[in-house]
């Protein structure tokens, strides 16, 4: 009798764990086909229609689901508001994701376009494309969908709705008020945010934020991520001759601005990486705890150096998670004349780099613009923010223009903000395993505006594989990623904080 028991308690289980996976693999069709819908709208987050074409889809299909939704007017680009009906007893969530996209260039995509969603499985190194069909018999959780958004940040949207769908499907009753704002203008650094979350402050209140964006960690385990740096940006341009002139007349006469520049940038760094600014790092401590969290994430330093094709890092922290812990000093782009093919023998007229600065939490982006700004001074350059006259030019020896970009804050949650030990439980629950923790991130997600004016903490719960092409051509997402996604939502709304 006592194996009888057993054997039945073993076929219930089964028989229920076979009949979820049935349900998920249903649910992950039904995202996949709802996903290209939405994909084929163009969202280009510098055409104002394709925003309001994709406005006009989020308003239908959150309707659908029963959930109240507004577009909200912004300075630019409107938002997406939607949420489902309150109760004043139940905490709140407010989940952030972006439905704008980076503008693609056809050519550069293996498929003719990149706003029709491309199924593909791997062959060899390389992808082979499949009819989106062979889903309908073979939903192989390895093969990948590709087009723009498919990752970044549409899919995890598309997965939110389908796990909203499954939930009422299974009768649950959500502990949780939620609530949802979706950014148009993520892909050009949300300038309208700060002031739109403080006018829309009421509507957006919640007890705590979720951000999904972003990928997984290298692991592919679930990851719960604190924080994120901020960004902001410089660009400089010195200056030689008013017009390039021939190399052979007036080389070794006329000054080169692209040597000029080039020793600005190098007396910026130490042969080691290290930003040679006095004052650069200023206020940033790490202690002993959190070294500790640093130190559990799972990464590889010889994988990592591997993948990005280099023998050493630089020395700004001792490994990986240590070295976004500081702010960083970027060449994100150079230029000055011509090269390849172009080249020309001359004197260039000027050199031009474009820099990026990421924030941490302890730094403020003015202030570290201040500080570079005060060491070209240093170096013996006149800053303006105009290309200069004659006048000028002929009063001064060294000249750079130097124009300055927008800041975007950093944010970082406390590591032991109950609200994470929540997430933390969930995700160990779900998936048998403890999550990677990770307490800033690289990337830039301009969440601080809800942090400042909501005063909520704030979480990532990244869901799409990392080598996803996020901005570049042939994004994507995995089809295991899909169901990923659904099992998480439905563990965070299904679950309640005090479990």
């Amino acid at each position: 009798m006592k194996k009888i028991n057993l054997l039945l308690t073993f076929l219930i289980v089964f028989m229920g764990s076979a009949q979820e996976e049935a349900q998920l693999k249903t649910q992950v069709r039904q995202t996949i086909k709802e996903l290209r819908d939405f994909v084929s709208i163009p969202n280009d987050a510098l055409e104002h229609a394709d925003i309001n074409r994709n406005l006009t889809w989020l308003t239908k299909s959150f309707n659908a689901r029963g959930f109240n939704s507004s577009v909200l007017p912004t300075s630019g680009e409107s938002l997406f508001f939607a949420s489902l009906p309150m109760e004043d007893q139940k905490p709140t969530i407010l989940f952030y994701m972006h439905f704008d996209g980076q503008s693609v260039e056809n050519s550069k995509w293996n498929q003719p376009d990149p706003y029709k969603m491309v199924l593909k499985a791997k062959e060899g190194d390389s992808w082979k494309t499949l009819p989106i069909d062979t889903l309908n018999t073979n939903l192989d959780y390895n093969m990948r969908l590709f087009g723009r958004s498919t990752a970044d940040d549409k899919g995890p949207i598309v997965m939110f709705l389908n796990t909203i769908d499954l939930l009422k499907e299974n009768n649950i009753s959500l502990p949780f008020n939620v609530k949802v704002i979706l950014d148009s203008e993520e892909e050009k650094s949300s300038k309208p945010l700060p002031k739109a979350v403080k006018e829309y402050r009421e509507l957006l209140q919640a007890d705590f934020l979720i951000i999904n964006d972003g990928p997984l960690h290298s692991t592919g385990k679930p990851t719960i991520v604190y924080g994120c740096r901020g960004i902001t940006t410089l660009s400089l341009t010195t200056f030689g001759p008013q017009k390039p002139q021939h190399s052979g007349h007036y080389g070794n006469y006329a000054p080169n601005p692209a040597f000029i520049l080039s020793k600005a940038l190098a007396s910026m760094k130490t042969e080691d990486g290290k930003v040679n600014i006095p004052g650069f790092y200023d206020g940033i401590t790490i202690d002993e705890n959190t070294m500790a969290i640093l130190k559990s994430v799972p990464d590889d330093g010889t994988s990592i150096n591997k993948n990005l094709g280099i023998k050493t890092p630089e020395k700004v922290g001792s490994f990986y998670q240590e070295s976004l812990q500081y702010p960083s000093l970027n060449i994100r782009g150079l230029g000055s004349a011509w090269i390849g093919k172009k080249a020309r023998t001359v004197v260039p007229e000027s050199a031009t780099a474009e820099m990026d600065i990421r924030l941490v939490p302890e730094t403020n982006g003015n202030r570290l613009k201040s500080l570079v700004k005060t060491h070209l001074e240093k170096q013996g350059f006149f800053l303006t923010s105009k290309v200069p006259n004659k006048e000028t030019r002929l009063a001064h020896d060294k000249i750079m223009m130097l124009t300055e970009g927008s800041v975007t804050d950093a944010f970082r949650t406390d590591l032991n903000n109950p609200y994470g030990a929540f997430l933390v439980k969930t995700l160990t629950d779900t998936f048998g395993e403890n999550p990677v923790q990770i307490r800033i991130m690289g990337g830039t997600v301009p969440i601080t505006p809800f942090i400042n004016e909501l005063k909520i903490p704030a979480f990532i719960i990244p869901m799409v594989n990392l080598d996803n092409n996020q901005h570049s051509p042939n994004e994507n997402l995995e089809i295991g990623k899909i169901a990923y996604g659904i099992k998480t939502f439905y563990a965070i709304l299904s679950s309640k904080p005090s479990d």
